[in-house]
């Protein structure tokens, strides 16, 4: 399926994903139902695009698949006499996908750049602001959850049937990385903190064969090294 999107779309986008909510991913398929979506596996994806000059699909696919930067203007250039990319980044590493598309560059930047869509975090999110519950009754809540907010961590009661917080508390500071308790107490209090937004970091040309960096810097040559050694490791662990 995917090569066969290769030799039908025009246009083949790597994006990056912040905060991933599959009901959120599930929105953005909808609305490029024209087009095609793949998000996950991300080795079967290496695989199928190739990951080095000798074993790419298209031309130059294999700087998605695996990496090596291209000339400015995108193009190829000759790999080493081992067949190997000669430098390789984590483009289909992580919470990554492929947008395969015929609408143009500006269109796909123009849509993703005002795309966000906010949810809760969850463990392990950073806070992105203080967040402090007065003193009071909690009438938002049944009685019957009382005990819960207490398990919680809450300073809570009873009075006259109506969840009270008996004392100021503080739920968490901004930058502050949330335990599954504060994440908890942040939904049930309605406080959303997480943003699900998508990056539009690479760009193939199914015509031309160009490659085209979208977002962010060129990898550094460290960053390189790693992830042949991180390749030179799995590889071995297959074997």
């Amino acid at each position: 399926q995917l090569r066969q999107c290769v030799d039908t779309f025009r246009h083949l986008f790597v994006f990056s994903v912040d905060n991933m909510r599959n009901d959120k991913l599930k929105g953005v398929r909808s609305a490029w139902r024209h087009s095609r979506i793949f998000f996950g596996k991300n080795k079967v994806m290496m695989v199928a695009l190739g990951r080095e000059p000798a074993s790419e699909y298209r031309e130059n696919l294999h700087q998605v698949g695996a990496g090596g930067r291209g000339s400015a203007g995108g193009r190829r250039e000759p790999g080493p006499a081992n067949g190997r990319c000669p430098q390789v980044s984590k483009r289909l590493r992580g919470e990554v996908g492929l947008l395969f598309t015929d609408r143009t560059k500006d269109e796909v930047n123009a849509w993703f750049s005002q795309f966000r869509e906010v949810d809760f975090a969850r463990a392990g999110n950073r806070a992105t602001y203080t967040v402090s519950l007065d003193t009071g009754p909690l009438e938002q809540f049944p009685h019957s959850m009382e005990p819960q907010l207490r398990q919680l961590g809450l300073p809570t009661a009873l009075k006259k049937g109506v969840v009270t917080l008996l004392s100021d508390y503080e739920v968490c500071k901004e930058g502050d990385v949330l335990t599954p308790e504060q994440a908890r107490i942040l939904k049930l209090f309605g406080y959303e903190m997480a943003e699900f937004k998508v990056t539009i970091k690479f760009l193939w040309n199914s015509e031309t064969g160009d490659f085209e960096q979208l977002e962010g810097e060129p990898e550094t040559a460290g960053e390189e090294e790693e992830v042949e050694e991180e390749e030179e490791e799995q590889n071995s662990s297959e074997d």
